[in-house]
């Protein structure tokens, strides 16, 4: 069986973290790459889903090419998808399941490892809609009290990032209590596409 990479994109407060624990517990062979990061170890936590890396060993790696995508985070910590956790795992036939943002599935797409016209790699992108951007906003003010300001960031960065469903493979609607019928479409939509 051939591998691919498959990227889960989707608005924050949409359920991508639920449908992708759901693909873990029932998809053991599947393969969830860890990123690398410059950020601080947390206390108690381990290597399991970070390699933690120096910034100085961050840009070794970009200028290696060692990097897919990087995103810099909240204005100082980058997060990278390292070449190393995608591509052997492919090459073994595996299905690499990875959660990216938008600007993180552009890079990908665009990278000579999935860029169409000269890639060896199968590349299937899912985006995750909400029902209506009035659920999104629901679940988003329902974690914690958030100020008007940032609920109206979050808000754009939504409407931008809906902007892109269009852009990938598959749709999947995450409809209100419906959480089963979404990690079902999920996974006949990654099973169904697979090259044998």
């Amino acid at each position: 069986m051939a591998g691919k990479l498959v990227l889960i994109i989707g608005s924050s407060g949409v359920g991508k973290s639920v449908i992708l624990q759901a693909l873990k517990d029932r998809n053991p062979d599947f393969h969830f790459p860890r990123s690398a990061t410059t950020r601080e170890k947390r206390e108690g936590e381990g290597d399991d889903l970070y390699h933690f890396v120096s910034d100085a060993e961050f840009d070794d790696l970009i200028e290696k090419g060692e990097v897919l995508e990087y995103a810099v985070v909240h204005g100082k910590d980058r997060y990278g998808t390292l070449v190393e956790e995608i591509i052997p795992h492919i090459d073994e036939g595996k299905i690499v399941v990875r959660e990216v943002d938008v600007q993180g599935f552009d890079s990908i797409r665009k990278h000579r490892y999935f860029r169409e016209e000269d890639s060896g790699y199968q590349l299937q992108s899912i985006f995750i809609l909400p029902e209506s951007k009035a659920q999104l906003i629901a679940h988003i003010t329902e974690r914690a009290p958030i100020a008007e300001e940032e609920l109206n960031r979050r808000i754009a960065s939504m409407e931008n990032e809906l902007e892109h469903a269009p852009d990938c493979d598959v749709q999947v609607i995450n409809k209100e209590g419906k959480l089963e019928e979404s990690i079902a479409e999920v996974e006949e939509a990654i099973f169904g596409d697979i090259n044998v």
